[in-house]
């Protein structure tokens, strides 16, 4: 399952209601170590496809959400569940890493 896109407007729908947890990359396409861990998270969203939904904001485009949530670097990886936030990273990693924090937090 390929990682999607969310907006602003998405954003409640998509993540804050979601039944299950979602993982917001929120990046943009400046964004050097964004581009970089883009491949290993559309592998871990096929990887853990029933577990987890992986979708990316661009924070040019949709600039509410983000600041809403004081996201002031990144890439940063927000895991929602339940409508909140429980975990949350910032920086690039290799995809194990990624994959390892993701599960630890589910």
């Amino acid at each position: 399952m390929a990682t999607k896109a969310v907006t602003d407007a998405s954003f409640k729908s998509d993540v804050i209601e979601a039944d299950k947890p979602v993982l917001v990359d929120f990046w943009a396409d400046w964004c050097g170590p964004c581009k970089m861990i883009a491949p290993a998270l559309e592998e871990i969203s096929d990887e853990l496809e029933g577990k987890v939904e992986i979708v990316k904001m661009d924070i040019m485009e949709n600039p509410d959400v983000p600041g809403q949530m004081g996201v002031q670097s990144i890439p940063y990886l927000a895991l929602f569940s339940g409508g909140k936030v429980v975990a949350h990273q910032m920086g690039a990693a290799p995809k194990n890493a990624l994959k390892n924090w993701l599960e630890s937090n589910l």
